[in-house]
């Protein structure tokens, strides 16, 4: 099983907060912006390396998952992040650059010896990219990450952001995990969030969002980015909770919605404040429901919205 970027290592951290806490933190108009105008069990291994992307169509806003045995072909590599594909409304976030990570690739899996390569994230070094996981009706992790993305767009820009995703299946793999931090670093990203969805084991359920941890080694340097990150990270998790009506992650962050890492590079090499959300487990029945409705995304790319435009708002 490939490693996964968002797999939590052993052993689990201690809880950042306390689920009343977060609750009172974050869902207050005061703490996470919920009047806003717009928007210690350690968790099974992922199966099949675990991650997230979404429907491959920038213009749709939902996909279905594909037939079994399809293949998707996608174009060469991009020189360039994709950016936005329509015109930039004005509005309360105008002058914000937001950059939109959606997880792994639909193709990586065609492409297995060039997202095994190992790539230096400061500390150590890990696999370029992984797979992702999936629903087991099949639906892909990288499928659901960037129809919420595209999603996540449409609503940040129109609320005036600059929106800038790391790819938009406009190459056949990756990219690799430094690529995706330097892609945020040069936009000089306000914001930037990578999407996911876990798979870990049945009766695991919940999202949960991912922080940077204090790490200095390298190349990596988290000093100036932990602290925003958290504040970025607390927005989301009490705004996805009011959107999408999901409980915080009964298995990873005891029950707070949160959790530190120090061993991911998209993490590690960032310059600019970024987390991770595992939006749900694919692996439990009930969570893969809610990740295969359409009608739940748009709630999903909803909070993340919310919680990003809060956090840019102060």
């Amino acid at each position: 099983m490939p490693y996964d970027e968002s797999v939590p290592p052993t052993p689990r951290r201690r809880p950042l907060l306390a689920a009343a806490a977060l609750a009172t933190v974050c869902l207050t108009a005061a703490g996470c912006g919920a009047g806003d105008d717009s928007g210690g069990a350690r968790a099974e291994p992922r199966q099949g390396g675990g991650g997230t992307s979404a429907a491959p169509q920038p213009a749709s806003p939902s996909r279905t998952a594909p037939a079994p045995g399809r293949t998707s072909v996608s174009p060469a590599p991009s020189a360039k992040p994709s950016g936005s594909t329509g015109g930039r409304a004005s509005g309360p976030l105008s002058g914000r650059t937001v950059v939109i990570d959606p997880g792994h690739n639909p193709n990586n899996r065609l492409h297995t010896r060039e997202i095994n390569r190992q790539v230096d994230i400061g500390t150590a070094h890990k696999e370029c990219d992984t797979t992702g996981t999936s629903t087991n009706s099949g639906y892909p992790e990288a499928e659901f990450t960037l129809d919420v993305s595209h999603r996540l767009r449409t609503l940040l820009e129109a609320q005036g952001a600059h929106v800038v995703l790391t790819y938009d299946n406009d190459r056949p793999y990756g990219p690799c995990v430094d690529e995706r931090a330097r892609i945020g670093n040069k936009a000089k990203a306000d914001a930037v969030v990578s999407v996911h969805a876990d798979g870990s084991a049945a009766g695991n359920r919940g999202f949960h969002v991912i922080l940077p941890g204090p790490v200095r080694g390298g190349k990596a340097d988290t000093t100036k980015i932990v602290e925003p990150s958290r504040a970025l990270g607390t927005r989301i998790a009490g705004l996805f909770v009011r959107d999408t009506g999901s409980a915080p992650s009964n298995y990873v962050g005891g029950n707070t919605g949160l959790d530190i890492r120090k061993d991911l590079g998209g993490l590690n090499l960032s310059t600019v404040p970024k987390v991770f959300i595992e939006c749900g487990n694919m692996r439990d029945p009930e969570d893969a429901a809610l990740l295969t409705s359409a009608n739940w995304r748009q709630k999903a790319a909803q909070g993340i919205a919310d919680g990003i435009s809060s956090y840019l708002k102060g």
